[in-house]
């Protein structure tokens, strides 16, 4: 049986416009290993994200609070073929300062429903327990219930020799609802990033190498503070738009810049 998984990452987002991915696609694989599950086109991940009546982490993250936190399920693959026995990962996923830490412990999807939406301690190994104890204690101190999901095809890559610990992702067609949870509902997903656009992240242990911030600086790549699952709520009416939201015309303003 797994035990818990953690990560510490510095993470940069960029948004790159789908017709430079190949260039930088292929910079990127010169000096790095494809995710061994992200060959041919990459994988499907989806998540529902979980938060208060008044969207307390999401404006969290809007006010950029040096300390901040969401839970959330996610799937690897195929939403379509998720069932009660699919392998799903409970993650809470904060901020402190500048470091992204990620915690998560897989489990039967059934078992994630019943703990997270049904508020229901469930049986785990010992090494897990404490943080599924946690995830309930959050749950249900918060009264926290699904509020978006979002889902994209995700490219990925690994470090090599000295960049061990280096992960750069590609995510494209970044889709979302705002209703009809489960994973496999027959539901529609709506682009909530234009579709011309990849929501590309560079992440490292330490620092980011200088060969791939040099990359970024060649290809006129643009940091940006954007939130898949901010962005989701936003492209659905729940909160306000932010500075941040990504509009559907930004493609057209930085080229006409």
């Amino acid at each position: 049986m797994r035990s818990l998984r953690s990560f510490n990452r510095y993470e940069i987002k960029y948004l790159v416009p789908s017709d430079q991915i190949p260039a930088l696609r292929d910079e990127i694989a010169a000096r790095m290993d494809a995710d061994s599950h992200g060959a041919e086109g990459g994988y499907g991940v989806w998540s529902t994200y979980y938060d208060t009546r008044d969207l307390r982490f999401y404006w969290e993250k809007i006010e950029g609070l040096k300390f901040r936190r969401k839970l959330r399920v996610r799937h690897y693959g195929d939403r379509t073929n998720v069932g009660d026995d699919t392998e799903v990962h409970v993650e809470i996923k904060q901020r402190v300062n500048r470091v992204t830490q990620k915690r998560r412990v897989s489990m039967p999807y059934r078992m994630a429903r019943e703990l997270c939406d049904g508020r229901r301690m469930v049986e785990r190994d010992p090494s897990e327990r404490a943080f599924v104890e946690e995830v309930l204690e959050l749950i249900s101190l918060l009264d926290l219930r699904p509020v978006a999901m979002t889902g994209y095809q995700r490219e990925a890559f690994v470090g090599r020799d000295a960049d061990v610990g280096l992960r750069v992702t590609l995510d494209h067609r970044v889709r979302g609802r705002d209703r009809d949870f489960d994973f496999a509902a027959d539901a529609e997903n709506r682009l909530i990033v234009p579709a011309r656009l990849s929501v590309v992240e560079f992440k490292a242990n330490e620092r980011v190498p200088y060969w791939l911030t040099d990359l970024a600086a060649r290809m006129n790549m643009s940091v940006v503070r954007v939130s898949k699952y901010c962005q989701s709520v936003e492209a659905f009416g729940r909160a306000p738009r932010s500075i941040f939201h990504i509009p559907e015309n930004i493609a057209e303003e930085r080229h006409a810049l």
